[in-house]
Order: structure tokens, then sequence, then C-alpha cells
């Protein structure tokens, strides 16, 4: 019986690892809204990495993480990095670059729970006036085995992103 069970284990551990073997390496994630505001308002807005304390799920995990700061925060190379519970991890993202008004891009760099890094976008779009589309993409790579996860963090990552677009939206349009 414990030979059946042992065998059963490695049998599907085996399968796991060879249908990780076939799966894609990249993992992609984009959302958008559109906020009743202007372009420039929105983008000095989202190009400061520290308001996404205010917008952002991941970065709400722990409302007590520890942070740090290296830079000019909206400007290229600024660094924000964290420490916090089980949930908001620990990790960094650095401004990469910026076009004015249209768009920032960051590159985030995680240790823990896994170590991870992602390229994220973020995109102003001026339709009128007093309404922005925001875009918000996150890209990466990772390795075998843990591109098993792909498909889950995709879907996890992608609602965050949509739950933060609807927060930010909010707090823009008041």
């Amino acid at each position: 019986m414990l030979i059946t069970i042992l065998l059963t284990v490695a049998g599907l551990i085996a399968l796991l690892l060879i249908v990780a073997h076939f799966m894609k390496r990249e993992h992609y994630a984009k959302r958008e809204i559109i906020i009743n505001a202007p372009r420039q308002k929105v983008f000095d807005y989202i190009k400061l990495l520290k308001n996404q304390d205010e917008f952002n799920t991941g970065a709400m995990e722990d409302p007590n993480r520890k942070k740090a700061f290296k830079g000019t925060d909206g400007t290229v190379g600024f660094i924000y990095s964290w420490s916090g519970n089980k949930n908001a991890g620990e990790g960094e993202k650095e401004i990469k670059n910026i076009i004015e008004g249209k768009s920032i891009e960051s590159e985030i760099r995680f240790v823990k729970p896994m170590a991870a890094t992602a390229t994220i976008i973020m995109e102003t779009e001026s339709l009128a006036d007093h309404q922005t589309k925001v875009s918000w993409s996150n890209a990466g790579k990772l390795k075998y085995p843990l591109n098993l996860l792909i498909p889950i963090m995709e879907k996890h990552v992608a609602k965050d992103m949509a739950t933060s677009l609807t927060a930010l939206k909010n707090i823009l349009e008041k």
C-alpha cells in the first residue's frame, strides 16, 4: 500500500514536471480603465511610485511593511523597496523609462515569496479634454518549473490590476 502511494505521488510529480516543460515561460496581463480627469493630472499622479500605496492592491497587502526609497520619485532610476508580511512579500520597483505625459515603465523585482522580475508599463491616452484611458501591463518570465504557475498568476495579477485601476479612478475623479 505504501509503495503504491509513493509511486502515485512520484508519478503525479513527474507528470507536472513534464507538463511544465511544454508550457510557456512568459506571462502577460493588461487591463485598462477610463478616468474622467485630464491626462496630465492622471500621468502626474501615476508616475510617482509612492502614490501606488493609495491604489495598488499589492502595495496595500501590508500597510505596516518597511519601505525604503532611493532617488527622486517620478524620475528614471527611482527605487521603491519594501519588506512586509507573507502577502506583501519583499522586493523593489525601479522606474526604467518615462515618456512625459504618456508612459512610465518600471521593473519590479520580487525576492519573496519567490524570486521573479517583471516589466510594468502604465500608459495614458487622452480621449477628451477631461477623459483619460489608463493602460497597465505586466510582463515577465518564470523559469522552469515555476512556469507551471503562469495561468494562475496571470489571472490573479489581472484581477488585482483591475481592482487597483478602479481605486485609481476613484481617487482621481474626486
